[in-house]
């Protein structure tokens, strides 16, 4: 069974246009240009698996014609990765297309996932969605992330290992699946000495700006990172408006990529 990888948004945390409008550098004819939060998406067969909650989430999946989500992985607490939770309550529907008035008596929990700080944050800052509060039943279960884990039935399963790496003064979750690894914000140099990063056929990787700064890499870095762990791909996500789609890709090898909202993947 095939398993798909879907970037449902690639621009940093005030995306490309930014909500006043300014595009920066970018060419708003260009449509690779328009760029919402981070997140993305594993599908196989019915296991959908969601990689953060932008802001921009219901858009995102509404978009890509995305009917269910399995389980959720955050990578870290960060708004630009969490506010929008909230939005998978119709996926907590037992009943999809129930309208009536009491469809909370008849939701199931999905399950998410991050590391521990991410995970008591999450509790705290969307407490109803996570423990009864009022007749709203609640939509998610909170669970610790493990060093290698998997997620599915058998014939649907995807198996993942995960490193934590420094994004500024955070620990991200960075997710390895199907020689696939995404870390969609970072500043560690540290990867190029992981061995579980090398040679894989997509790496995802943070490339903010051409400079990097206190939190995330920029266009030197991961071009550093490429030549060290030689994945078959790379792709640059969590683009700041400074980067334009076509300048950037005139810039780098021919196997890094600028991602653009709705690129998908064959894993």
């Amino acid at each position: 069974m095939k398993t798909k990888f879907i970037i449902l948004g690639c621009g940093n945390s005030m995306g490309t246009p930014r909500i006043d409008g300014y595009w920066g550098n970018c060419n708003r004819k260009n449509k690779k240009n328009i760029r919402s939060r981070c997140s993305a998406i594993i599908i196989k067969g019915k296991n959908s698996i969601l990689i953060d909650t932008s802001p921009d989430i219901k858009n995102q999946l509404v978009t890509n014609n995305i009917k269910t989500v399995s389980s959720v992985l955050y990578t870290h607490e960060h708004s630009d990765q969490t506010n929008g939770l909230f939005e998978l309550r119709p996926f907590a529907f037992v009943k999809k297309s129930s309208i009536k008035v009491n469809w909370w008596k008849n939701t199931k929990r999905i399950n998410v996932y991050g590391n521990k700080k991410t995970i008591n944050l999450l509790t705290k800052r969307f407490d109803y969605c996570f423990k009864k509060l009022s007749a709203y039943p609640p939509i998610v279960k909170g669970n610790i992330i493990k060093k290698k884990f998997y997620l599915g039935t058998p014939k649907e399963r995807i198996y993942f290992d995960t490193i934590q790496a420094k994004h500024g003064n955070v620990k991200i979750t960075g997710y390895i699946f199907n020689k696939t690894a995404y870390l969609s914000d970072c500043n560690d140099l540290s990867i190029i000495k992981r061995k579980e990063l090398k040679n894989l056929n997509y790496l995802i990787l943070d490339c903010l700006r051409d400079k990097n700064n206190f939190a995330h890499f920029g266009l030197k870095e991961c071009l550093l990172v490429n030549k060290i762990l030689k994945p078959k791909k790379m792709i640059l996500t969590n683009l700041h408006h400074d980067l334009d789609y076509n300048d950037l890709k005139r810039r780098v090898p021919s196997n890094v990529i600028p991602a653009y909202d709705g690129l998908r993947l064959n894993l």
